[in-house]
C-alpha cells in the first residue's frame, strides 16, 4: 500500500512565523532594503518546510499570518498571498546548505555596488574576518539560457555552484554579479546580522581601495585568528 502522507503541523510553525516577520522588518531598520527589495526566509528542518515574505507588500503592513509557508518543492501549504519572486532561489540554497536557517536578500547600496561591479569583497581587516572565513565571492554572469528559463532557480544553482568548494557555514555571503547579496545564517536573525556586516565590510572595502594605496589583503594568520575565535570547535569569544 502506498505510504500515507505526514500530517503537517503548522501550528508549530507561528514562532517561525513570527521570527520570519521580526527579521523582515529588521532590514527596514537597519537600512538594507529600500521600498520592498528584500526578503527572508526561515526553515523548519523537522518537516521541511520555509517561512517567507509575500511578494511585494509593505514591511510596515505586513503581519505574521502573511508570511507564506511552502515544501521545499515549493508548493504553498498555508497563505493565500504569493510568495516572494525569490523562493526558488532561498529552496535551492536550503536544500544545498543542510546547516542554514535562515536565507536574506537585498540590494544594500555598497554590497550591491561589488555585485554590479562583479568584484569579490576581499579580507581588508578584522571586521570582514569575524564573520567571513575568506574574500567574499561574485559569481559569474548568467548565461541568457539560465535567465530566460527559471531564473530564480537558476540564480540559486549558479551560487551553490561557485560554493563547491567552499564552506557556507564559515562563509555566510555570496554577490550575485549585476544583481546583489544573498545571505544565510543559522536562523533568520543571524542571516540579517550577516548581511548587515556584508554591507559595513562592503563599504569599508570600497573606501579604502579610493584611499590611493589600494587594497591590502590581510595575512591569513591574521584572518584565521579572528575567525576562529569565534566559529568552530575552539572558538572563545563571547560567554559560553
Amino acid at each position: 500500500m502506498p505510504r500515507k502522507p505526514k500530517k503537517l503541523d503548522l501550528e508549530s510553525l507561528t514562532p517561525l512565523k513570527q521570527a520570519v516577520l521580526a527579521a523582515n522588518k529588521l532590514l527596514v531598520q537597519y537600512n538594507l532594503v529600500t521600498l520592498t527589495w528584500g526578503n527572508v526566509s526561515g526553515i523548519d528542518r523537522k518537516q521541511n518546510l520555509v517561512v517567507i515574505k509575500p511578494s511585494g507588500v509593505e514591511y510596515a503592513e505586513m503581519t505574521a499570518d502573511d508570511m507564506v509557508v511552502l515544501t521545499l518543492d515549493g508548493n504553498v501549504v498555508d497563505s493565500k498571498l504569493n510568495p516572494s519572486s525569490d523562493t526558488q532561489t532561498h529552496l535551492e540554497l536550503y536544500k544545498n546548505f543542510p546547516n542554514i536557517g535562515g536565507v536574506v536578500h537585498t540590494h544594500s547600496r555598497w554590497a550591491t555596488v561589488f555585485s554590479q561591479m562583479g568584484k569579490p569583497i576581499e579580507p581588508l581587516g578584522t571586521t570582514h574576518a569575524d564573520y567571513f572565513s575568506e574574500k567574499i565571492p561574485c559569481t559569474r554572469n548568467m548565461t541568457a539560457n539560465e535567465v530566460a528559463e527559471n531564473y530564480e532557480l537558476n540564480t540559486g544553482k549558479l551560487i551553490v555552484d561557485t560554493f563547491k568548494h567552499k564552506n557556507p557555514d564559515y562563509l555566510p555571503a555570496v554577490l550575485v554579479k549585476h544583481h546583489a547579496p544573498f545571505v544565510w545564517g543559522v536562523n533568520p536573525q543571524k542571516a540579517v546580522e550577516n548581511a548587515l556586516v556584508l554591507e559595513e565590510v562592503a563599504q569599508m572595502a570600497y573606501f579604502t581601495g579610493l584611499a590611493g594605496k589600494g587594497q591590502q589583503i590581510m595575512p591569513q594568520y591574521l584572518l584565521d585568528k579572528h575567525f576562529f575565535r569565534k566559529h568552530g570547535d575552539n572558538a572563545y569569544y563571547g560567554q559560553k
